[in-house]
């Protein structure tokens, strides 16, 4: 039987423990037992037990004074005394001193387990309200996202308001913007903060492994399931899962996943009973989720019960004023990691660059920038010639992608445009370019661009680009 939460039995008579231990241990509960007062309160200074059952009268240090010393290490403590000689004023007594009852012997069992079932009960609310305090209290980890721009500040701002609740969050940005370090943050800054956070990347998992990876499976399950295997969803029990790039989830493991989120509940592949899980969900996409769900690749159901508390990502190119903190927290990154002593003092030459260059790969590429500036450092200061060559020139980009497309300078913006048209246009272009110059071959266009491998892909998948014949 589960055990349902730790008691601690004090009395000097060896009967009346035998007698509590039984009856409590019957119920589902873990017990330790104490002779003396001194005993419970040394147990009490190693463990802080959900109930304590104490003994008003024993020889020593008795039931009352050992009850004040356990309230003075834990105000919180749930203490039950049991007593042969219960009067009014041992109550009163008793009350005084932070007991939250009194019992008189003789007892029924069904009063004894009434009272302690009332008892862990007090002292489940009691840890939830404090770790909701602690939670309420707690800013955003601000170490690992680095921001001073107002769109940053108001995700801050946000993460710290739903962080506490158990509502599944779905954050939206291009690739590079942060999107996995945020949810790491609302995971860090909620009640879960010392429970798992388990990474899921739907696309970089098979589709046909991924359903095992996510529920689990039996041995036998299917071809090569040598062994059971738990699932993500069941590793993440009690904790928080970050479902990365959801977009790419087929159809029939959207089904699945709407099951989790709606019944808490799911059934590992070749098993027939549920596994049921508190998870928090936090998902992940660089994609528009609403126009998938108008095209038909992605359920609309699913899409609500995802976006509860939508978070968007700005990209890097529209918060200028986040270039200078973040190039400097890079810098101190990749100093330590290669010995360098890198001054982050920038000039005025080399941040007016960082600043105005595009950032088709977002926070991403300007660690890659930092990083390299770093290491190819010939002194102590980074110079315009340790930045990439398309940041130093910002007419390179431009050249890359003049292959009878067009460039900005030739949109008619007297009549408004979309802004986020263009840069998909221009975003489209330049990677159709990059693809064309190394055959197709995906990491190398990736290197010539200064992306990541990964980003590439998402964004080759979201831009729908499809080889040239």
């Amino acid at each position: 039987m589960a055990k349902k939460g730790s008691i601690l039995v004090c009395d000097d008579e060896e009967i009346m423990r035998d007698v509590l231990e039984t009856i409590l241990t019957g119920a589902g509960y873990k017990v330790d037992l104490a002779k003396t007062g001194e005993e419970a309160v040394e147990a009490y200074e190693q463990k802080n037990y959900d109930v304590v059952l104490m003994d008003v009268s024993m020889p020593g240090k008795g039931g009352l004074t050992a009850l004040e010393e356990i309230i003075r290490m834990d105000a919180e403590a749930v203490v039950l005394m049991v007593t042969a000689y219960a009067t009014f004023d041992t109550a009163i007594s008793a009350w005084d001193k932070g007991a939250a009852g009194c019992i008189r012997k003789p007892f029924q069992n069904e009063q004894i387990l009434a009272l302690v079932a009332r008892g862990i009960k007090q002292r489940r609310k009691e840890e939830e309200r404090v770790s909701l305090r602690q939670a309420m209290t707690r800013s955003v980890k601000r170490d690992a996202i680095i921001g001073r721009s107002e769109q940053m500040e108001s995700v801050f701002r946000l993460v710290e308001r739903v962080a506490p609740a158990r509502s599944t969050v779905l954050v939206t940005g291009e690739s590079g913007t942060g999107k996995e370090l945020l949810a790491k943050s609302i995971h860090e800054s909620s009640l879960r903060a010392d429970k798992p956070f388990v990474v899921v990347n739907c696309s970089n998992i098979p589709s046909e492994l991924l359903e095992s990876e996510l529920f689990g499976h039996t041995k036998g399950a299917f071809t090569g399931a040598v062994t059971a295997k738990k699932g993500l969803f069941e590793v993440a029990d009690t904790g928080s899962i970050f479902l990365d790039e959801i977009g790419d989830l087929r159809p029939e493991t959207q089904v699945r996943l709407l099951r989790v989120i709606q019944e808490r509940e799911f059934t590992p592949l070749g098993e027939t009973a549920t596994v049921k899980v508190d998870v928090r969900i936090i998902a992940a996409t660089n994609v528009d989720l609403k126009e998938a769900v108008k095209n038909g690749t992605f359920r609309e159901d699913l899409y609500y019960r995802l976006s509860v508390v939508p978070i968007e990502l700005p990209p890097l190119r529209t918060r200028r004023e986040d270039i200078l903190p973040l190039a400097q927290h890079f810098i101190r990154k990749y100093n330590e990691e290669n010995l360098r002593e890198i001054s982050e003092n920038l000039s005025p030459e080399v941040l007016s660059l960082l600043e105005n260059y595009y950032y088709p790969g977002n926070v991403r590429e300007l660690e890659n920038i930092i990083e390299r500036a770093v290491v190819i450092a010939p002194t102590d200061e980074i110079t315009v010639e340790c930045l990439r060559p398309e940041v130093r020139d910002p007419n390179l980009a431009r050249e890359m992608i003049q292959d009878g497309e067009g460039t900005s300078e030739d949109i008619d913006i007297s009549r408004g445009v979309n802004f986020y048209d263009e840069v998909r246009r221009f975003e489209t272009d330049l990677i159709r370019r990059a693809l064309d110059q190394t055959g197709g071959h995906q990491s190398r266009a990736a290197r010539l661009l200064g992306l990541n491998a990964t980003t590439l892909n998402s964004k080759i998948k979201s831009y729908n680009i499809l080889p040239r014949v």
